[in-house]
């Protein structure tokens, strides 16, 4: 007799994966807000290690980011879920090797 595992679809919207895509870009970059986003998406993946995100920061952001980041906040509250969970695992290691690379391979 085998066990199977239920599968464990991706639970986000498509609202929620675009704003998630959009936010992920914008961290990959090189200017102040991709350093912003970036601190923003990597506290989600580990906070502990790679560091907190001041909400204040959200001022100094374009009001299409701010939007993104707070459809991505109230995501991740009711999936509950880390990002390597949701399909997300390489592309969140890009944005560390951007922002953290000191954290690669830890």
């Amino acid at each position: 007799m085998s066990i199977t595992h239920p599968v464990i679809e991706n639970p986000l919207t498509s609202a929620e994966k675009l704003a998630l895509e959009r936010l992920l870009v914008i961290a990959q970059g090189d200017t102040g807000q991709s350093r912003k986003v970036a601190d923003f998406l990597l506290a989600w993946w580990n906070s502990g290690s790679c560091g907190a995100f001041d909400l204040t920061i959200l001022w100094s952001l374009d009001e299409a980011i701010q939007k993104d980041m707070v459809t991505v906040f109230a995501m991740i509250g009711r999936v509950a879920r880390y990002p390597d969970t949701l399909g997300y695992t390489t592309e969140f290691k890009a944005v560390i090797s951007a922002w953290r690379p000191e954290l690669q391979d830890a």
